[in-house]
C-alpha cells in the first residue's frame, strides 16, 4: 500500500515538474518575443531621432527652422503611431502566451483527473470480480 502511494506521488510530482518546465518555457518565449519587438522599436526610434537632431544641427536660417518644426511634428506623430502599433503587437503576443498557458493548465487538469480515476476504476473492477 505504501509503495502504491509513493508511486502515485512520484508520478504526480514528475507530471507537475514537467508542466512547470513547459509553462516556464512558454513564458520565456513570449518574453523573448516582446523584448525583441521593443528593442527593434527603440532602435528605429533612436535612428530617426538621431537623423532629426543631425538635421537640426545643420540648420542655419529661419526658413530651415520652420521646415524642421513641421518635420518635428510629423516625427512625433509617427513615433506615437509606431508606439501604439508595437503595443498592440505586444498585447497579441501576451494573449497568445496566455492562451498557451491556459491550454497547458487544461492538459494538466485532465491528466490529474485521469490519474485519480484510473486507480479507482481498477479497484472497483477488482472488487466487483470478487
Amino acid at each position: 500500500m505504501n509503495q502504491q502511494i509513493n508511486n502515485q506521488l512520484f508520478a504526480f510530482t514528475k507530471q507537475f515538474t514537467d508542466s512547470a518546465f513547459k509553462a516556464h518555457s512558454l513564458a520565456l518565449k513570449g518574453l523573448e518575443k516582446v523584448a525583441e519587438l521593443q528593442l527593434k522599436a527603440l532602435e528605429q526610434q533612436t535612428k530617426v531621432s538621431a537623423e532629426f537632431v543631425a538635421e537640426v544641427m545643420e540648420t542655419r536660417d529661419v526658413n530651415g527652422l520652420r521646415g524642421l518644426w513641421e518635420k518635428g511634428s510629423s516625427l512625433s506623430r509617427e513615433n506615437a503611431e509606431h508606439a501604439v502599433a508595437v503595443s498592440q503587437e505586444v498585447l497579441a503576443i501576451t494573449q497568445k502566451t496566455a492562451e498557451s498557458l491556459n491550454a497547458l493548465v487544461q492538459e494538466q487538469r485532465q491528466a490529474a483527473n485521469d490519474a485519480v480515476t484510473a486507480p479507482v476504476a481498477a479497484a472497483a473492477k477488482k472488487a466487483s470480480a470478487k
